[in-house]
């Protein structure tokens, strides 16, 4: 009986790929004489997508029998099944010994894919705050002359926050520091009110 297993070299002695679709190799073992028949190099393995159906249409073409890998997607795994070609998954260790096993009996074909449609997809989520803060006082008192005096202040932050969480501790720290110059610019102004004041009466 011919088999493909999925390997990461073209020989009997190399170790079984756990990714059908991406595998570099696939050894097609006669199981009877237990020898090597062909090493089919994957030309798909490093696609973007679709890898699993052009593969799995690579292997059918060369006459495999049944399917031995770590783990198959749905799209290959479908293709086999409705070529009635039986697929067994969870296999490890070398071809040869993968193909000792199911020549033995041990290896029982699985009834369904054994991984994600897109596996090895990655993704990411973020989040921004920004706050701005801003103060203005001014105030003029003439007496003859005149004098006057006038102050703003404006102040802005903005703080990037990766990840999903919000009113972290280092944002609430970095406010309450914001607060406290303001408070302490705030009563340089009502100080310099005062003596002003007093130097008019």
């Amino acid at each position: 009986m011919k088999v493909v297993i999925s390997a990461v070299a073209p020989s009997l002695d190399a170790q079984v790929e756990p990714r059908f679709g991406r595998a570099p190799y696939f050894i097609l073992v006669d199981t009877d004489t237990m020898s090597l028949v062909e090493a089919i190099e994957n030309p798909f393995a490093a696609q973007a997508s679709g890898v699993g159906i052009q593969a799995a249409q690579l292997v059918l073409d060369k006459g495999a029998q049944a399917v031995i890998t770590g783990n198959i997607g749905p799209k290959a795994f479908q293709v086999f099944i409705s070529a009635d070609i039986p697929v067994i998954t969870g296999v490890s260790g070398t071809v040869k010994e993968a193909a000792e096993q199911f020549k033995q009996g041990k290896l029982k074909p699985t009834n369904s894919a054994t991984s994600a449609a897109h596996s090895g997809g990655g993704w990411g989520r973020g989040m921004g705050m920004g706050m701005g803060m801003g103060m203005g006082m001014g105030m003029g008192r003439g007496m003859g002359g005149g004098r006057g005096m006038g102050m703003g202040m404006g102040r802005g932050m903005g703080s990037p926050m990766a990840g999903m969480g919000s009113g972290s501790s280092a944002e609430i720290e970095t406010l309450k520091q914001q607060v406290d110059k303001m408070q302490q610019m705030l009563e340089g102004i009502m100080k310099k009110l005062d003596s002003l004041e007093k130097k008019d009466k």
